[in-house]
């Protein structure tokens, strides 16, 4: 999903946008964004890095700037992010309470694992933990950036929309990865538990004894 470098490469064109603007306007800032946003994908392409992020980013940030273009303030670059931060958060929790958390959806799907994970309880305790951890971090962002957003803070929305992207992601991958070992690891304890093998090797058949009174088998 474009790694470490994919989320420095997200940063550049919201800082150019925000440098730009406030020493020049807003159609010099959209401008500038968007052509660093290409250049950033041009690099990607030509260093063969996963052409995904750089097309998404070139979007992105295309739709931000048209968004701001429209609403005719340079806040409203930040306005798709704080409303996908609501969705997001909305559909993580509510996946929670329908019982498909979607860090192990997602993870299933990604890997092609199946949803056996479901049937054990800790694993799928462990999913709902990690679906749980992302669904504060997109709430955080939306209530932080909603309000600076009200209150007219352009740069201080850059800066949270930075400041929050690589800590409370970092801590949420941190989840997300205990999350995973854990099913991995029950997956194991399961398969092993079913094993004709399970409690131990197997017992050889004793011959069967004779009756007493019984003459001899021959």
């Amino acid at each position: 999903m474009g790694g470490v470098s994919g989320l420095a490469y997200s940063a550049v064109p919201i800082i150019v946008f925000v440098v730009v603007n406030s020493w020049a306007s807003m159609a010099p800032a959209i401008w500038s964004a968007i052509g660093v946003a290409l250049a950033i994908s041009v690099a990607r392409i030509v260093r063969k890095e996963p052409l995904q992020p750089a097309i998404s980013g070139v979007i992105g940030v295309a739709v931000c700037s048209f968004i701001a273009y429209r609403t005719g303030d340079a806040k409203g670059f930040f306005l798709l992010g704080i409303w996908t931060s609501l969705l997001y958060g909305g559909a993580f929790l509510i996946s929670i309470f329908v019982r498909w958390p979607l860090v192990g959806v997602a993870w299933s799907a990604l890997n092609g694992l199946g949803f056996s994970w479901r049937r054990h309880r800790r694993a799928l305790l462990g999913y709902d933990i990690a679906t749980l951890a992302w669904t504060v971090v997109f709430a955080a962002k939306f209530v932080v950036q909603q309000w600076l957003y009200v209150a007219d803070q352009t740069g201080w929305l850059a800066f949270a929309r930075i400041a929050m992207g690589y800590p409370l992601t970092g801590l949420a991958l941190i989840v997300t990865v205990w999350a995973i070992r854990r099913a991995a690891r029950v997956a194991e304890e399961v398969e092993a538990a079913n094993s004709p093998t399970a409690g131990g090797s197997p017992t050889v058949r004793s011959r069967p004894s004779t009756p007493r009174g019984s003459p001899p088998a021959t």
